[in-house]
């Protein structure tokens, strides 16, 4: 029997996986970080928590972008979890394109101002720390070789936002979940009550870096560089479901 094309593809890549009930497991690489090359990814139920979970070769979390004191060019580094959820389950309008939850970390500027995450009294110098946001992603050509950008919301537009949505002209969220950085594990915990989450859905696991449009227009924030996929094609392989 012939290989599906997309497992030719990874493979010639340097790419293997498999994957099921237990997530998308992934082979190590030499051509991509340790702290971003993902060996292992799923979600998986705790409690009263939904855990989306990515383990690594290398220690979770240890690179973070370089400042460079502006916004307009900035970086943002993340570990993403493209999803087949509707965009409406978190509270955007519906159908509005890949809702993808994100941790991320971005030193030169702040997206969470309902939180202060350090602990300072000051809830706008904390994007440095990793954090985690509901994104909404799309294709866009003039976003290089990913193709893919977070939404823009046009100067006068008033789309159907999360309660937590922090401001900014993009389809984002920032909910305020519990995370852990650590070891070879970055995972975000999800409160099942919080969200309108199907009895099942799919899933993959990506590490990538952002970077904020430097004149300052849509598309604001491209996916500039992506530097692994846990399932190799972004098919979104991996099924949670509510039995499980």
């Amino acid at each position: 029997m012939k290989a599906p094309l997309a497992f030719v593809l990874a493979a010639a890549a340097g790419v293997v996986w498999a994957h099921g009930p237990t997530g998308i497991h992934s082979e190590r690489t030499e051509k991509v970080e340790a702290a971003f090359d993902l060996v292992h990814t799923r979600v998986f139920k705790q409690g009263s928590d939904l855990v989306f979970e990515q383990l690594v070769d290398g220690e979770a979390g240890s690179r973070l972008p370089a400042a460079k004191g502006s916004f307009a060019g900035s970086e943002v580094y993340s570990y993403v979890w493209p999803t087949s959820l509707d965009s409406g389950a978190v509270g955007f309008e519906q159908a509005s394109g890949i809702l993808a939850l994100a941790l991320t970390s971005h030193p030169d500027f702040d997206d969470t101002p309902q939180l202060d995450e350090n602990g300072d009294g000051d809830k706008g110098n904390d994007g440095g720390l990793w954090h985690s946001h509901w994104v909404v992603l799309t294709k866009e050509a003039s976003c290089g070789p990913s193709g893919l950008t977070v939404r823009d919301i046009p100067e006068g537009a008033k789309p159907k936002l999360p309660a937590t949505w922090p401001g900014v002209p993009l389809y984002i969220d920032s909910p305020g979940y519990d995370l852990s950085v650590e070891n070879d594990a970055a995972q975000i915990r999800v409160p099942l009550a919080a969200v309108g989450f199907p009895a099942s859905f799919n899933y993959d696991g990506v590490t990538a870096a952002l970077q904020v449009n430097a004149d300052l227009h849509d598309p604001l924030l491209c996916v500039s560089s992506v530097w692994d996929i846990a399932s190799g094609d972004l098919s979104l392989p991996a099924t949670w479901k509510t039995l499980e």
